[in-house]
């Protein structure tokens, strides 16, 4: 391994004692393959198998917490007990290659399609008609945070090290933070970004009181967001300081910023020379640690991520679609063999699931590949 990569092999503790020999993770990606009642299906684990072999941590694709947060076909589930055999067969895949197995929890919220949902009922933070949603009410709030906890508790006992709550890419937690779809009056609302924090929170609290209840030891807590939202009102850098400072006092183990591009400048509501992980780190990099993702695809782009932007881990996410054995080339020395482009007349050596396969030949520009 050549010496200018060996911060992406440092080990790491995090503060629930979990260990990790590297500082590379895979993102989570969403691989529509799941059976239809969110059970593990025989796609999933070759998919997930060949890409645990070096990583210190893997992610997992998000999993809903709630029979109405399923937000496209093909998603896991982790809201009825008998999703855990086939997510304690993931777990154990990903283990037997010696990674950190870690469950993203989620719930779909307005981006839910109705015909994925019960009688088509697409829920979020408020009656947003032209968006096809209605607000939840008092006790559906509540209902959800209870999932979030109860799929903690199911991640346990399926054998995980830890999951991630999915607070990002307007999803439900981030409508109920975010002024654009948050527009109740209520304890879950109001015109502050801490007055809107209140469920976001709250599903923290019900995560780590589930870990605390079951007594797990060394169990990973960690929270994925996204800084920042194109719409006005929205989302900018000053609310996402709100968030960090909150969540920085609530003792995770990480913090995930999901981003398309690592080393993308703010928008608005800070400096705008300055990148946003930069920013984050500095506001609370000290309190709990970063990881940095967004289009990442060589050795020294991810070294980058780490030293740049002074992250403590980097998440890789659509060049280990195209190279699942990433990290081990890296660490051996094979970096120069490392593909960066799908070649369609090679399918079969990337074990990917045909439904993912498939869209990564419709959706164009998303994975790049060639014929």
């Amino acid at each position: 391994m050549k010496s200018a990569y060996q911060p992406l092999f440092e080990p790491f503790t995090f503060r629930s004692g979990v260990q990790t020999e590297n500082r590379i993770m895979v993102a989570p990606m969403t691989h529509y393959s799941s059976n239809d009642d969110g059970t593990i299906s025989e796609q999933e684990i070759p998919f997930i198998g060949a890409r645990s072999d070096g990583p210190g941590i893997v992610i997992t694709a998000c999993a809903n917490v709630h029979v109405n947060g399923k937000a496209f076909p093909g998603q896991p589930g982790i809201y009825d007990d008998a999703h855990i055999p086939g997510l304690k067969r993931l777990a154990e895949t990903i283990h037997a290659k010696g990674a950190k197995a870690v469950i993203q929890i989620h719930h779909g919220g307005l981006q839910c399609p109705p015909d994925l949902v019960p009688n088509g009922d697409v829920l979020s933070a408020s009656d947003l008609p032209e968006k096809g949603s209605r607000g939840l009410s008092d006790a559906e709030v509540k209902e959800i945070i209870e999932g979030f906890g109860s799929a903690t508790t199911r991640a346990i006992k399926a054998g995980f090290d830890g999951v991630e709550i999915h607070g990002a890419n307007g999803y439900l937690i981030q409508q109920f933070f975010s002024p654009h779809t948050n527009k109740r009056t209520d304890a879950w609302g109001g015109e502050s970004a801490s007055d809107r924090l209140a469920f976001p929170l709250a599903i923290v609290d019900a995560v780590k009181s589930a870990v605390a209840t079951e007594g797990a030891e060394n169990f990973l807590v960690g929270y994925r967001f996204s800084p920042e939202e194109p719409e006005t009102p929205g989302l900018t850098m000053e609310d996402t300081f709100v968030l960090v400072d909150a969540l920085a006092q609530k003792e995770l183990d990480y913090l995930h910023v999901s981003l398309m591009e690592a080393h993308s400048k703010a928008r608005r509501g800070a400096d705008e020379t300055r990148s946003r992980l930069s920013l984050i780190k500095e506001r609370v990099g000290k309190q709990v640690p970063i990881v940095g993702v967004g289009s990442v695809h060589t050795p020294a782009q991810a070294v980058a991520v780490l030293e740049d932007e002074d992250m403590d881990f980097v998440a890789i996410g659509r060049e280990l679609l195209i190279e699942p054995n990433w990290v081990n080339m890296v660490k051996n020395g094979e970096e120069a063999n490392i593909q960066t482009v799908i070649k369609v007349s090679q399918k079969e050596t990337y074990t990917l699931p045909e439904p993912l396969w498939n869209l990564i030949m419709n959706a164009r520009g998303w994975v790049p590949f060639e014929e």
